[in-house]
């Protein structure tokens, strides 16, 4: 290791700093100074960076990244506002003798800087809150709450044993003394309960009951909902006397990765499922751009479709689009014909019909953003409302 690294991590640490700062990531100074002083390249010795083409296969080349194989771009790289990969397929990589992969699902990650502050003053965490984190991944959001908090009143927990250990070690070489430790964030952590904050570095389909029982009445909850269509949602909850919970969902287009028992199943072949369908369709009232364009919007409208199909999966072959759940053993394509979309669909629930009425609907409400619509928690049911659409339950959790 170049003997001139702390150096340059400063020099480093302090350009992250300046450059959140001046995208007004960073207006509160305690935060500034935590991304100052939290040497963010001691939870990363090794990730992985995306190639600059896709290999024979079709599949992203992701290469391995560490100070041993190339100093600069690595040091460059942790102090970038990037998120970087530290894990795929849940495969613990050897960093002392990396190899390049081909395709993979990322399970675990260092979150870019500039989302993990904004997670934190979104929650509107202030001195004194004591602070539960779902997801401690590397561990540097951890050591940013303690910077700013202090270790006494920060706790993380992360379901991967050694993902934790990893950051253990660095969190406690810079003097962070967290409480740590293995579990489930479905499930919240009891010992250290109750929390004034609770704030979620990966996704879940439904807001879990155990962290509303596990935050004081009038703390917050600060979580990512997501689903099998990849459709995402930023919600803040305030926790009621009664133990029920409300928020409105917050602008802007934020993914996590999903908790790990409650991501999406294996669906198999699509054509498989495509084969049970009756031969005539009928004509689209929506294409599927509406939700799978790379807009602001479609992003938006993916969560609102996702939540009236919460157990449908969609992919596309060729130019076909297929929906599929699971659940229910229910199916649907969507075929292009000239200018139109052709939709079949079978199964106790017409997939497409349920997301074109909800498209239909949000139309008629005058195209509302995210910010309009407010999550409902309670008695084990959730619900998204908004004034002028019909309610939309989320999954059970």
């Amino acid at each position: 290791m170049p003997a001139d690294l702390e150096t340059d991590s400063v020099r480093l640490r302090e350009a992250l700093a300046k450059a959140l700062a001046e995208d007004g990531v960073l207006a509160d100074p305690a935060w500034r100074q935590a991304v100052e002083a939290v040497s963010r390249h001691r939870f990363v010795p090794g990730f992985y960076l995306p190639g600059g083409e896709p290999g024979a296969d079709g599949l992203t080349v992701w290469e391995p990244v560490t100070a041993e194989l190339d100093y600069g771009r690595w040091l460059a790289a942790a102090y970038s506002d990037t998120t970087l990969i530290t894990q795929f397929d849940s495969d613990e990589p050897d960093w002392k003798n990396p190899q390049v992969r081909h395709g993979g699902a990322p399970t675990s990650s260092s979150t870019l800087p500039s989302l993990v502050v904004r997670m934190w003053a979104d929650a509107d965490v202030q001195e004194g809150h004591t602070v539960l984190e779902i997801g401690t991944g590397t561990g540097y959001s951890t050591a940013l709450a303690c910077e700013r908090l202090g270790s006494a009143d920060v706790t993380s927990i992360e379901v991967d044993p050694h993902r934790l250990a990893q950051a253990a070690e660095a969190l406690y070489g810079l003097g962070y003394t967290p409480t740590l430790a293995v579990a489930d964030g479905l499930y919240g952590y009891w010992p250290e309960a109750k929390f004034d904050r609770i704030v979620a570095a990966c996704s879940f389909r439904a807001v879990p009951p155990a962290l509303l029982a596990q935050t004081r009445p009038g703390g917050k909850i600060l979580l990512t909902l997501s689903g099998w269509l990849y459709g995402y949602a930023r919600v803040l909850l305030t926790v009621a006397e009664d133990g029920t919970a409300e928020g409105r969902l917050l602008p802007g287009t934020v993914s996590f990765m999903s908790a790990r028992t409650h991501a999406a199943p294996v669906f198999g072949n699509p054509a498989h499922w495509a084969a049970g369908l009756p031969e005539k369709g009928r004509t689209a009232r929506h294409s599927p751009g509406r939700i799978t364009a790379v807009t602001e919007e479609a992003f938006h409208l993916r969560f609102l479709a996702q939540s009236a199909v919460p157990d449908a999966q969609m992919t596309t072959v060729g130019e076909v689009v297929h929906l599929a759940d699971v659940v229910t053993g229910s199916a649907a394509t969507l075929t292009p014909v000239e200018d139109r979309w052709e939709v079949r669909e079978g199964g106790p629930v017409r997939l497409w019909e349920r997301v074109e009425n909800v498209l239909s609907a949000y139309d008629e409400a005058g195209c509302p953003g995210p910010e309009t619509f407010t999550l409902h928690v309670y008695d084990g049911g959730q619900h998204l409302r908004h004034p002028q659409m019909p309610g939309l339950p989320l999954p059970r959790p």
